[in-house]
């Protein structure tokens, strides 16, 4: 690791500590923050999505939090163009950035590139979109099992538009779509070390359900409400809010919404850890072992 350029990878389960460690990580180095968080780039959605409260934000510089509007799609390869120019930008002013984020296919857009896919074919993506708006998510996700039951164990299952691209690649190609996904690494021209956030498993989910009831008192009703003319978006059919319009249309009750919520961001915990397992470049710690995570990190990039 040469290039003078250094990233430092900030990667685990929600409510494992991302965001604390990021930040303490970078006041250690000065260094800006980048989110790869695929819903904390929306605006509107700072309650149900955690994102930085404004306290942390001003203790470091911070990019593609609250940047995006809920109706725009910001895909994967857009995030990529987008953090890759953003790049370009910080480091010949900051030797270190920290990237912190769960979204596993923004970490490996930004550190290795997408693989090259099919294009969408407007006519499906179309046809797919009415079938999960008259048939909800289910009907996509039986047959995402029948088709590729690898992708389909670990794909973000509150994410329809993650579940009709896998579907679509699948059926355009005739091939699972996990198939597709060669994992060739594009040359970057920067170094990355990747630290994972572990907590015990009984930890983690306490925190969670602490996490919701946060959000519940800091007004998550209030801020899902005002987003009702946008429920349709893909951005707020995440964990959060899609339990909150189902309480506004009557189907739960408030306390229903408030457990499925806790249930489905632990469920939502368990894929992310299932994800990031998979990458033998983490190097997995105790989110408040910061000397002993910049001990490594220094070691890394040879300090």
């Amino acid at each position: 690791m040469n290039s003078g350029r250094r990233l430092i990878v900030v990667v685990g389960p929600t409510g494992s500590g991302k965001t604390d460690l990021a930040l303490c990580l970078a006041e250690r180095y000065r260094a800006p923050i980048l989110s790869a968080d695929s819903r904390q780039i929306y605006r509107g959605m700072a309650i149900g999505t955690a994102q930085p409260t404004p306290e942390q934000l001003r203790r470091a510089e911070h990019h593609f939090i609250a940047s995006a509007d809920v109706w725009e799609d910001f895909s994967c390869g857009e995030f990529e163009k987008q953090a890759l120019q953003c790049l370009e930008e910080l480091f010949p002013i900051h030797d270190t950035v920290v990237v912190a984020g769960g979204s596993g296919l923004y970490v490996k857009a930004l550190c290795e590139g997408m693989d090259d896919l099919p294009d969408a074919d407007p006519a499906l993506r179309e046809e797919l979109s009415r079938q999960v708006a008259g048939e909800g998510l289910g009907p996509l996700l039986e047959e995402l099992e029948r088709l590729d039951a690898e992708y389909y164990r670990v794909v973000d299952r509150n994410n329809p538009a993650r579940v009709i691209r896998a579907v679509e690649v699948c059926r355009m190609s005739g091939r699972p779509f996990s198939a597709m996904r060669t994992g060739e690494k594009r040359r970057r021209n920067f170094d990355v070390v990747k630290i994972g956030t572990q907590l015990d498993r009984a930890v983690l989910y306490g925190r969670i359900n602490r996490r919701v009831d946060a959000m519940v008192a800091a007004g998550l009703e209030a801020e899902v409400r005002a987003l009702l003319p946008y429920r349709n978006c893909n951005a707020l059919r995440s964990v959060g809010y899609t339990e909150m319009f189902d309480y506004f249309d009557g189907k739960i009750s408030f306390d229903e919404a408030v457990e499925l919520i806790k249930r489905n961001t632990r469920r939502y915990a368990k894929r992310q850890l299932t994800w990031f397992r998979r990458d033998g470049e983490i190097r997995w710690f105790d989110p408040s072992h910061v000397e002993e995570i910049a001990g490594y990190v220094d070691s890394r990039f040879g300090e």
